[in-house]
Protein backbone atom coordinates (compact mmCIF):
# COMPACT_ATOMS: atom_id res chain seq x y z
CA UNK A 1 0.00 0.00 0.00
CA UNK A 2 1.42 3.38 -1.01
CA UNK A 3 1.77 6.10 1.64
CA UNK A 4 -0.15 9.30 0.93
CA UNK A 5 1.39 12.70 1.62
CA UNK A 6 -0.47 15.55 3.29
CA UNK A 7 1.16 18.96 2.86
CA UNK A 8 0.19 21.76 5.23
CA UNK A 9 0.97 25.41 4.47
CA UNK A 10 1.03 27.36 7.75
CA UNK A 11 2.10 26.19 11.19
CA UNK A 12 -0.28 27.93 13.55
CA UNK A 13 -3.78 27.11 14.83
CA UNK A 14 -5.58 25.79 11.76
CA UNK A 15 -2.60 24.20 10.06
CA UNK A 16 -1.17 22.32 12.99
CA UNK A 17 -4.60 21.38 14.37
CA UNK A 18 -5.29 19.79 10.99
CA UNK A 19 -1.94 18.02 10.94
CA UNK A 20 -2.35 16.75 14.51
CA UNK A 21 -5.90 15.51 13.96
CA UNK A 22 -4.93 13.74 10.73
CA UNK A 23 -2.04 12.09 12.57
CA UNK A 24 -4.40 10.82 15.29
CA UNK A 25 -6.42 9.05 12.62
CA UNK A 26 -3.57 7.76 10.48
CA UNK A 27 -0.09 6.74 11.56
CA UNK A 28 3.18 7.48 9.73
CA UNK A 29 2.88 4.19 7.87
CA UNK A 30 -0.34 5.36 6.23
CA UNK A 31 0.06 9.12 5.93
CA UNK A 32 3.17 11.28 5.62
CA UNK A 33 2.62 14.82 6.88
CA UNK A 34 4.83 17.73 5.82
CA UNK A 35 4.14 21.19 7.27
CA UNK A 36 5.74 24.47 6.15
CA UNK A 37 5.95 27.52 8.43
CA UNK A 38 7.80 30.69 7.41
CA UNK A 39 8.21 31.95 10.99
CA UNK A 40 10.08 30.68 14.03
CA UNK A 41 7.10 29.37 16.01
CA UNK A 42 4.12 27.02 15.76
CA UNK A 43 0.79 26.53 17.53
CA UNK A 44 0.77 29.77 19.51
CA UNK A 45 -1.89 32.18 20.75
CA UNK A 46 -1.78 35.31 18.59
CA UNK A 47 -4.68 36.62 20.70
CA UNK A 48 -2.34 36.65 23.69
CA UNK A 49 0.29 38.92 22.11
CA UNK A 50 -1.15 42.21 23.48
CA UNK A 51 -1.09 40.74 27.00
CA UNK A 52 2.52 39.62 26.54
CA UNK A 53 3.49 43.07 25.26
CA UNK A 54 1.63 44.68 28.18
CA UNK A 55 3.34 42.46 30.75
CA UNK A 56 0.31 40.45 31.92
CA UNK A 57 1.95 37.38 30.35
CA UNK A 58 5.59 37.40 31.36
CA UNK A 59 7.12 34.82 29.02
CA UNK A 60 6.72 34.55 25.26
CA UNK A 61 6.78 30.76 25.45
CA UNK A 62 3.71 30.79 27.68
CA UNK A 63 1.75 31.57 24.51
CA UNK A 64 3.00 28.44 22.72
CA UNK A 65 0.63 25.48 22.96
CA UNK A 66 2.90 22.97 21.22
CA UNK A 67 6.52 23.37 20.16
CA UNK A 68 8.01 22.28 16.83
CA UNK A 69 9.85 19.50 18.66
CA UNK A 70 6.57 18.17 20.05
CA UNK A 71 5.01 18.12 16.59
CA UNK A 72 8.03 16.34 15.13
CA UNK A 73 7.96 13.77 17.94
CA UNK A 74 4.43 12.87 16.76
CA UNK A 75 5.62 12.13 13.24
CA UNK A 76 5.00 15.48 11.54
CA UNK A 77 7.79 16.71 9.27
CA UNK A 78 7.67 20.36 10.32
CA UNK A 79 9.92 22.74 8.39
CA UNK A 80 10.36 26.14 10.04
CA UNK A 81 11.60 29.27 8.28
CA UNK A 82 10.32 27.79 5.03
CA UNK A 83 7.88 29.79 2.93
CA UNK A 84 5.69 28.26 0.23
CA UNK A 85 5.90 30.53 -2.80
CA UNK A 86 3.79 28.63 -5.35
CA UNK A 87 1.02 26.05 -5.50
CA UNK A 88 0.92 23.96 -8.67
CA UNK A 89 -2.63 22.60 -8.51
CA UNK A 90 -2.41 20.62 -11.76
CA UNK A 91 0.90 19.05 -10.78
CA UNK A 92 -0.12 18.53 -7.13
CA UNK A 93 3.03 20.11 -5.74
CA UNK A 94 4.22 23.21 -3.90
CA UNK A 95 7.38 25.22 -4.28
CA UNK A 96 9.04 26.23 -0.98
CA UNK A 97 11.91 28.59 -0.23
CA UNK A 98 14.23 28.47 2.76
CA UNK A 99 13.88 31.98 4.23
CA UNK A 100 17.48 32.10 5.48
CA UNK A 101 19.40 30.47 2.62
CA UNK A 102 17.06 31.24 -0.29
CA UNK A 103 17.23 27.62 -1.50
CA UNK A 104 14.10 26.42 -3.30
CA UNK A 105 12.58 22.99 -3.85
CA UNK A 106 9.32 21.32 -4.92
CA UNK A 107 7.30 18.98 -2.70
CA UNK A 108 4.50 16.83 -4.12
CA UNK A 109 1.24 16.22 -2.29
CA UNK A 110 -1.78 13.94 -2.42
CA UNK A 111 -3.73 16.19 -0.07
CA UNK A 112 -3.13 19.88 0.64
CA UNK A 113 -4.13 22.15 3.54
CA UNK A 114 -3.89 25.92 3.13
CA UNK A 115 -3.69 27.73 6.47
CA UNK A 116 -1.82 30.89 5.54
CA UNK A 117 -3.64 33.10 8.04
CA UNK A 118 -4.14 36.84 7.68
CA UNK A 119 -1.87 39.85 7.38
CA UNK A 120 -2.19 43.20 9.17
CA UNK A 121 -3.53 45.98 6.95
CA UNK A 122 -0.62 48.31 6.20
CA UNK A 123 -1.78 51.32 4.16
CA UNK A 124 0.41 52.52 1.32
CA UNK A 125 1.26 55.86 2.92
CA UNK A 126 4.45 57.93 3.08
CA UNK A 127 6.65 56.87 5.99
CA UNK A 128 4.92 53.53 6.59
CA UNK A 129 8.26 51.71 6.26
CA UNK A 130 9.98 53.84 8.90
CA UNK A 131 11.69 52.04 11.75
CA UNK A 132 9.41 51.73 14.76
CA UNK A 133 6.17 51.06 12.84
CA UNK A 134 4.71 47.69 13.75
CA UNK A 135 1.87 45.39 12.82
CA UNK A 136 1.10 42.75 15.44
CA UNK A 137 0.00 39.41 14.02
CA UNK A 138 2.67 36.81 14.88
CA UNK A 139 5.03 36.08 17.77
CA UNK A 140 7.83 37.41 15.59
CA UNK A 141 5.86 40.67 15.28
CA UNK A 142 5.38 40.82 19.04
CA UNK A 143 9.08 40.27 19.68
CA UNK A 144 10.01 42.96 17.16
CA UNK A 145 7.68 45.42 18.93
CA UNK A 146 9.15 44.61 22.34
CA UNK A 147 12.65 45.12 20.92
CA UNK A 148 11.59 48.55 19.64
CA UNK A 149 10.07 49.47 23.02
CA UNK A 150 13.34 48.53 24.70
CA UNK A 151 15.29 50.85 22.35
CA UNK A 152 12.83 53.74 22.14
CA UNK A 153 14.25 57.09 23.23
CA UNK A 154 10.89 58.55 24.24
CA UNK A 155 7.64 57.32 25.75
CA UNK A 156 5.07 58.42 23.16
CA UNK A 157 3.07 55.81 21.28
CA UNK A 158 0.43 56.19 18.59
CA UNK A 159 -1.93 53.35 17.77
CA UNK A 160 -3.59 53.61 14.36
CA UNK A 161 -7.02 51.99 14.47
CA UNK A 162 -9.38 51.19 17.34
CA UNK A 163 -10.58 47.67 16.69
CA UNK A 164 -9.80 44.76 18.98
CA UNK A 165 -6.06 44.83 18.37
CA UNK A 166 -5.87 48.64 18.50
CA UNK A 167 -7.74 48.84 21.81
CA UNK A 168 -5.82 45.96 23.38
CA UNK A 169 -2.46 47.33 22.22
CA UNK A 170 -3.34 50.80 23.56
CA UNK A 171 -3.91 49.30 26.99
CA UNK A 172 -0.70 47.25 26.70
CA UNK A 173 1.33 50.37 25.94
CA UNK A 174 -0.28 52.26 28.83
CA UNK A 175 0.81 49.37 31.06
CA UNK A 176 4.34 49.83 29.67
CA UNK A 177 4.33 53.45 30.82
CA UNK A 178 3.76 55.10 27.43
CA UNK A 179 1.67 58.15 26.63
CA UNK A 180 -0.80 56.67 24.17
CA UNK A 181 -2.83 58.32 21.42
CA UNK A 182 -5.27 56.27 19.36
CA UNK A 183 -6.07 57.66 15.91
CA UNK A 184 -9.34 56.18 14.70
CA UNK A 185 -11.09 56.63 11.36
CA UNK A 186 -14.51 55.79 12.81
CA UNK A 187 -16.81 57.90 14.95
CA UNK A 188 -16.14 55.71 18.02
CA UNK A 189 -13.71 52.92 18.93
CA UNK A 190 -14.66 49.28 18.36
CA UNK A 191 -16.42 49.40 15.00
CA UNK A 192 -17.61 45.85 15.69
CA UNK A 193 -20.12 47.54 18.01
CA UNK A 194 -22.79 50.06 17.15
CA UNK A 195 -21.57 53.64 17.82
CA UNK A 196 -23.77 54.07 20.90
CA UNK A 197 -22.04 51.09 22.52
CA UNK A 198 -18.62 52.14 21.22
CA UNK A 199 -19.12 55.43 23.08
CA UNK A 200 -18.97 53.50 26.37
CA UNK A 201 -15.61 52.05 25.34
CA UNK A 202 -14.41 55.55 24.41
CA UNK A 203 -15.11 56.75 27.95
CA UNK A 204 -13.26 53.82 29.49
CA UNK A 205 -10.20 54.40 27.30
CA UNK A 206 -10.03 58.05 28.26
CA UNK A 207 -10.37 56.97 31.89
CA UNK A 208 -7.16 54.98 31.44
CA UNK A 209 -5.38 58.09 30.19
CA UNK A 210 -5.54 57.15 26.50
CA UNK A 211 -6.12 60.08 24.13
CA UNK A 212 -8.82 59.14 21.61
CA UNK A 213 -8.87 60.92 18.25
CA UNK A 214 -11.97 59.84 16.29
CA UNK A 215 -13.04 60.68 12.73
CA UNK A 216 -9.37 61.04 11.78
CA UNK A 217 -7.71 59.61 8.68
CA UNK A 218 -3.94 59.08 8.77
CA UNK A 219 -2.32 60.65 5.71
CA UNK A 220 1.39 60.04 6.41
CA UNK A 221 4.01 59.01 8.93
CA UNK A 222 7.06 61.22 9.44
CA UNK A 223 10.54 59.86 10.07
CA UNK A 224 13.61 61.57 11.50
CA UNK A 225 17.03 61.68 9.90
CA UNK A 226 17.83 58.41 11.65
CA UNK A 227 14.97 56.69 9.79
CA UNK A 228 12.89 56.21 12.94
CA UNK A 229 9.26 57.24 13.05
CA UNK A 230 8.67 60.55 14.84
CA UNK A 231 5.03 61.48 14.13
CA UNK A 232 1.69 60.38 12.71
CA UNK A 233 -0.02 62.93 10.47
CA UNK A 234 -3.74 63.39 9.81
CA UNK A 235 -5.54 66.03 7.76
CA UNK A 236 -5.92 68.24 10.82
CA UNK A 237 -3.02 67.48 13.16
CA UNK A 238 0.35 65.86 13.82
CA UNK A 239 0.87 63.43 16.71
CA UNK A 240 4.43 62.86 18.01
CA UNK A 241 5.40 59.18 18.19
CA UNK A 242 8.41 57.15 19.29
CA UNK A 243 6.60 53.96 18.28
CA UNK A 244 3.56 53.32 16.07
CA UNK A 245 1.35 50.23 16.25
CA UNK A 246 -1.03 49.42 13.42
CA UNK A 247 -4.38 48.14 14.66
CA UNK A 248 -6.37 48.76 11.50
CA UNK A 249 -7.39 45.15 11.05
CA UNK A 250 -6.32 42.20 8.91
CA UNK A 251 -6.97 40.76 5.48
CA UNK A 252 -6.87 37.10 4.46
CA UNK A 253 -3.39 36.06 3.32
CA UNK A 254 -4.50 34.53 0.03
CA UNK A 255 -2.07 35.83 -2.59
CA UNK A 256 -0.67 32.31 -2.96
CA UNK A 257 -4.12 30.80 -3.41
CA UNK A 258 -5.21 33.50 -5.83
CA UNK A 259 -2.14 32.93 -8.00
CA UNK A 260 -3.02 29.23 -8.07
CA UNK A 261 -6.51 30.04 -9.36
CA UNK A 262 -8.37 28.95 -6.23
CA UNK A 263 -11.78 30.56 -5.55
CA UNK A 264 -11.93 33.66 -3.34
CA UNK A 265 -14.94 35.42 -1.87
CA UNK A 266 -15.97 39.06 -1.69
CA UNK A 267 -13.72 39.66 1.32
CA UNK A 268 -10.65 38.05 -0.27
CA UNK A 269 -10.83 34.80 1.69
CA UNK A 270 -10.84 31.29 0.28
CA UNK A 271 -14.26 29.74 -0.27
CA UNK A 272 -14.85 26.28 1.16
CA UNK A 273 -17.72 23.86 1.64
CA UNK A 274 -18.95 22.63 5.04
CA UNK A 275 -16.15 20.05 5.15
CA UNK A 276 -13.65 22.94 4.69
CA UNK A 277 -12.69 21.71 1.23
CA UNK A 278 -11.81 24.47 -1.19
CA UNK A 279 -14.74 24.66 -3.57
CA UNK A 280 -14.14 22.68 -6.73
CA UNK A 281 -11.03 20.91 -5.38
CA UNK A 282 -11.61 17.54 -3.76
CA UNK A 283 -8.16 17.15 -2.18
CA UNK A 284 -7.47 20.74 -1.07
CA UNK A 285 -8.72 22.11 2.25
CA UNK A 286 -8.38 25.57 3.80
CA UNK A 287 -9.03 26.97 7.25
CA UNK A 288 -8.26 29.72 9.73
CA UNK A 289 -7.90 33.41 9.00
CA UNK A 290 -7.46 32.86 5.24
CA UNK A 291 -11.04 31.63 4.64
CA UNK A 292 -14.52 33.09 4.57
CA UNK A 293 -17.21 31.35 6.60
CA UNK A 294 -21.00 31.24 6.64
CA UNK A 295 -22.70 33.69 8.97
CA UNK A 296 -25.63 31.72 10.39
CA UNK A 297 -27.60 34.89 11.16
CA UNK A 298 -27.33 36.77 7.86
CA UNK A 299 -26.84 33.73 5.62
CA UNK A 300 -23.87 35.38 3.90
CA UNK A 301 -20.15 34.66 3.78
CA UNK A 302 -17.89 36.79 5.97
CA UNK A 303 -14.27 36.96 7.10
CA UNK A 304 -13.65 36.61 10.84
CA UNK A 305 -10.09 36.19 12.07
CA UNK A 306 -10.32 34.38 15.41
CA UNK A 307 -8.31 31.56 16.93
CA UNK A 308 -11.45 29.78 18.11
CA UNK A 309 -12.62 29.31 14.53
CA UNK A 310 -9.14 28.41 13.28
CA UNK A 311 -8.78 25.56 15.74
CA UNK A 312 -12.24 24.21 14.86
CA UNK A 313 -11.45 24.45 11.15
CA UNK A 314 -8.25 22.51 11.75
CA UNK A 315 -10.08 19.75 13.61
CA UNK A 316 -12.59 19.41 10.76
CA UNK A 317 -9.89 19.45 8.07
CA UNK A 318 -7.74 16.91 9.91
CA UNK A 319 -10.68 14.56 10.36
CA UNK A 320 -11.52 14.69 6.65
CA UNK A 321 -7.93 14.53 5.41
CA UNK A 322 -7.32 11.62 7.78
CA UNK A 323 -10.15 9.57 6.33
CA UNK A 324 -12.92 10.51 8.76
CA UNK A 325 -15.79 12.95 8.37
CA UNK A 326 -16.59 16.29 10.01
CA UNK A 327 -18.23 19.59 9.07
CA UNK A 328 -18.06 23.22 10.17
CA UNK A 329 -21.58 24.68 10.10
CA UNK A 330 -20.73 28.38 10.37
CA UNK A 331 -20.48 31.19 12.92
CA UNK A 332 -22.61 33.85 14.59
CA UNK A 333 -19.76 36.34 15.03
CA UNK A 334 -19.04 36.17 18.75
CA UNK A 335 -16.11 38.11 20.19
CA UNK A 336 -15.05 39.47 23.56
CA UNK A 337 -12.32 41.87 24.69
CA UNK A 338 -11.55 44.33 27.47
CA UNK A 339 -10.16 47.75 28.31
CA UNK A 340 -8.73 47.56 31.82
CA UNK A 341 -11.70 46.15 33.81
CA UNK A 342 -14.32 47.11 31.20
CA UNK A 343 -15.47 44.01 29.32
CA UNK A 344 -16.69 44.33 25.72
CA UNK A 345 -18.64 41.61 23.93
CA UNK A 346 -20.74 41.17 20.83
CA UNK A 347 -22.42 38.43 18.79
CA UNK A 348 -24.64 38.37 15.73
CA UNK A 349 -25.45 41.45 13.67
CA UNK A 350 -24.97 45.16 14.29
CA UNK A 351 -27.58 47.61 13.07
CA UNK A 352 -25.71 48.29 9.84
CA UNK A 353 -25.22 44.55 9.23
CA UNK A 354 -28.96 43.95 9.53
CA UNK A 355 -29.74 46.86 7.18
CA UNK A 356 -27.19 45.64 4.63
CA UNK A 357 -28.88 42.25 4.31
CA UNK A 358 -32.36 43.80 4.17
CA UNK A 359 -33.66 42.75 7.60
CA UNK A 360 -36.27 44.81 9.40
CA UNK A 361 -35.49 44.96 13.10
CA UNK A 362 -36.07 46.59 16.45
CA UNK A 363 -33.44 47.46 19.05
CA UNK A 364 -33.59 47.76 22.82
CA UNK A 365 -30.93 48.85 25.29
CA UNK A 366 -31.10 48.09 29.01
CA UNK A 367 -29.02 49.18 31.97
CA UNK A 368 -28.58 46.57 34.69
CA UNK A 369 -25.89 45.22 37.03
CA UNK A 370 -23.58 42.25 37.02
CA UNK A 371 -24.81 41.15 40.47
CA UNK A 372 -27.86 41.73 42.60
CA UNK A 373 -27.98 45.49 43.20
CA UNK A 374 -27.64 45.11 46.98
CA UNK A 375 -24.67 42.72 46.78
CA UNK A 376 -21.19 44.23 47.35
CA UNK A 377 -19.32 44.93 44.14
CA UNK A 378 -22.38 45.27 41.92
CA UNK A 379 -21.47 47.39 38.90
CA UNK A 380 -23.34 48.70 35.83
CA UNK A 381 -23.81 46.71 32.64
CA UNK A 382 -25.31 47.83 29.33
CA UNK A 383 -26.96 45.29 27.02
CA UNK A 384 -28.15 46.13 23.50
CA UNK A 385 -30.29 43.61 21.60
CA UNK A 386 -31.53 43.43 18.01
CA UNK A 387 -34.58 41.36 17.04
CA UNK A 388 -36.30 40.77 13.72
CA UNK A 389 -39.42 42.91 13.55
CA UNK A 390 -42.09 40.42 12.47
CA UNK A 391 -40.73 37.12 13.81
CA UNK A 392 -38.97 38.24 16.97
CA UNK A 393 -35.90 36.20 15.96
CA UNK A 394 -32.80 37.28 17.86
CA UNK A 395 -30.35 39.01 15.50
CA UNK A 396 -27.57 40.31 17.73
CA UNK A 397 -26.40 41.34 21.19
CA UNK A 398 -23.73 43.76 22.43
CA UNK A 399 -22.64 44.00 26.06
CA UNK A 400 -20.38 46.50 27.83
CA UNK A 401 -19.78 46.29 31.57
CA UNK A 402 -17.51 45.25 34.40
CA UNK A 403 -16.71 41.81 35.84
CA UNK A 404 -18.98 39.07 34.53
CA UNK A 405 -20.36 41.12 31.65
CA UNK A 406 -18.32 39.79 28.74
CA UNK A 407 -19.01 36.07 28.94
CA UNK A 408 -22.76 36.69 29.21
CA UNK A 409 -22.60 37.09 25.45
CA UNK A 410 -22.35 33.30 25.25
CA UNK A 411 -26.03 33.08 26.24
CA UNK A 412 -26.89 35.09 23.15
CA UNK A 413 -24.44 33.13 20.96
CA UNK A 414 -26.21 29.87 21.83
CA UNK A 415 -29.62 31.49 21.24
CA UNK A 416 -28.49 32.78 17.84
CA UNK A 417 -27.12 29.38 16.84
CA UNK A 418 -30.41 27.77 17.83
CA UNK A 419 -32.44 30.39 15.95
CA UNK A 420 -34.37 31.38 19.07
CA UNK A 421 -36.78 34.27 19.33
CA UNK A 422 -36.44 36.88 22.05
CA UNK A 423 -39.67 35.59 23.59
CA UNK A 424 -38.23 32.08 23.80
CA UNK A 425 -35.12 33.52 25.45
CA UNK A 426 -37.13 34.99 28.32
CA UNK A 427 -37.85 31.44 29.53
CA UNK A 428 -34.20 30.31 29.59
CA UNK A 429 -33.28 28.64 32.87
CA UNK A 430 -30.09 30.52 33.77
CA UNK A 431 -28.11 30.23 36.97
CA UNK A 432 -28.93 32.74 39.69
CA UNK A 433 -27.45 33.78 43.02
CA UNK A 434 -26.88 37.37 44.25
CA UNK A 435 -23.05 37.25 43.79
CA UNK A 436 -23.48 36.36 40.10
CA UNK A 437 -26.63 38.00 38.78
CA UNK A 438 -29.82 39.87 39.57
CA UNK A 439 -32.95 37.67 39.70
CA UNK A 440 -33.51 38.64 36.07
CA UNK A 441 -30.20 38.32 34.24
CA UNK A 442 -29.44 41.46 32.17
CA UNK A 443 -29.58 39.46 28.92
CA UNK A 444 -33.05 38.19 29.81
CA UNK A 445 -34.17 41.69 30.79
CA UNK A 446 -33.18 42.83 27.29
CA UNK A 447 -34.96 39.84 25.74
CA UNK A 448 -38.13 40.58 27.70
CA UNK A 449 -38.03 44.25 26.67
CA UNK A 450 -37.45 43.29 23.02
CA UNK A 451 -40.28 40.74 23.14
CA UNK A 452 -42.66 43.34 24.53
CA UNK A 453 -41.64 45.80 21.82
CA UNK A 454 -42.17 43.25 19.05
CA UNK A 455 -45.60 42.26 20.35
CA UNK A 456 -46.72 45.89 20.51
CA UNK A 457 -46.07 46.55 16.82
Amino acid sequence: MSIERLVVIGGDAAGMSAASQARRLKGPGELEIVAFERGHFTSYSACGIPYWVGGDVTERDDLIARTPEEHRARGIDLRLRTEVTEIDVAGRRVRARDVDSGAESWTSYDKLVIATGARPIRPDLPGMDAEGVHGVQTLDDGQALLDTLARARGRRAVVVGAGYIGVEMAEALINRGYEVTVVNRGSEPMSTLDPDMGRLVHGAMEGLGITMVNDAEVTALLAGQDGRVRAVVTKDAEYPADVVVLGIGVRPETALAKAAGLPLGAHGGLLTDRAMRVRGHEEIWAGGDCVEVLDLVSGQERHIALGTHANKHGQVIGANAGGGYATFPGVVGTAVSKVCDLEIARTGLREKDARRVGLQFETVTVESTNRAGYYPGASPMTVKMLAERRTGRLLGVQIVGREGAGKRVDIAAVALTAGMTVEQMTALDLGYAPPFSPVWDPVLVAARKASTKIRSL
